[in-house]
């Protein structure tokens, strides 16, 4: 059944996740789904993984940590390819919405904040955008960028600050916080966003960096992509056959033991030449691992769930994908 823009997808978890007409893959009423999405799985319960940090707050609190929801909507104003590109990607990653109104009911439940680690949407499309502004404007969020924030179409082209910069400001103008850097104090915690979404830190977000932690008090870091540490390394290493490991800061002699061949730094394929570490990368790093107030860090990207070690004061988690129905339910104190 088509639905108007004044009903709401999934009714009774959340107003605001309003469904078009004619998103999703762009079909006219008159026109079946694809037959892919038979293809989905039976929905599950939404699967909460639950972990305690203490980091001094003011007081305790709960954050509802999602990441790698994948929204994948198109509409006729975004062209065929697009309606082409969501009906492809729907099968695997449909349930994201699902999940995530799931999640939102949970922080409701629990008087939570919500945080999103990136990749709220699976690639730049109006319908997409709406729903990520719709959703980010229900509740209270704080998040960072994913690698697919700035999609056109995944994968197509390579992935830089220019190819960033021509999508950047239509994506944040539906975004509750600055992308690239920004900070929230909750309860005497510090939340600090930075975008590492391709593999990579500034020497200006090491500047705003060193600032926030001027300020004196724990902080809990955001960012998509996970730091570099040996247990989620080696894993990482293993379950793609040794091609990649999907971190930020990899040191350059475990890099060079990638598969691959000959590196041709021209090969905007290659994930050696998209994830060595520059030398901002390795500094901001190095800082925030040195840094005795921060306390915890959230990222996504890899799809699983990981905790492990990062620094003396800090444990790193790695959120599950929504679209897989995971989240993680955080007791900060």
């Amino acid at each position: 059944m088509e639905c108007s823009r004044r009903e709401f997808l999934l009714a009774g978890v959340g107003a605001g996740f309003a469904l078009a007409a004619d998103s999703v893959f762009g079909a006219a009423p008159q026109q079946p789904r694809p037959k892919s999405v038979g293809r989905l799985k039976g929905y599950a319960p939404l699967g909460v993984k639950r972990v305690s940090v203490k980091v001094g707050a003011e007081r305790p609190f709960k954050v509802v940590h999602v990441s790698d929801t994948h929204i994948v909507r198109a509409e006729k104003s975004d062209g065929d390819a697009k309606i082409r590109l969501a009906a492809a990607r729907y099968p695997s990653m449909g349930h994201g919405e699902h999940y995530l109104c799931e999640a939102v009911a949970l922080a409701r439940a629990d008087g939570a904040m919500l945080v999103h680690t990136g990749d709220m949407i699976d690639f730049v499309s109006k319908a997409n955008l709406d729903l990520a502004g719709l959703t980010y404007g229900s509740d209270d969020w704080f998040v960072c960028a994913g690698n697919h924030e700035y999609s056109r179409y995944v994968g197509e082209a390579r992935e830089d600050a220019a190819y960033k910069a021509g999508s950047y400001e239509r994506v944040s103008a539906h975004y509750p916080n600055d992308l690239t850097f920004a900070s929230r104090v909750v309860n005497g915690v510090n939340f600090v966003a930075a975008d590492d979404v391709y593999y990579n830190f500034t020497e200006e977000q090491l500047r705003l960096m060193e600032k926030e932690v001027a300020k004196g008090l724990p902080i809990a870091f955001l960012c998509h992509v996970p730091l570099h540490v040996p247990r989620h390394y080696a894993h990482q290493m293993k379950a793609s056959g040794g091609v990649c490991a999907y971190e930020t800061g990899v040191p350059d002699e475990l890099v060079d033991t990638w598969k691959g061949g000959a590196i041709d730094p021209s090969n905007w394929r290659d994930r050696r030449v998209q994830q060595r570490a520059d030398e901002a990368t390795k500094e901001f790093v190095a800082y925030l691992r040195s840094q005795p107030l921060v306390k915890a860090l959230l990222c996504g990207h890899c799809h699983r769930f990981w905790e492990e070690r990062f620094s003396p004061t800090a444990m790193m988690y790695v959120a599950d994908a929504t679209f897989k129905g995971a989240c993680t339910e955080i007791d900060f104190s």
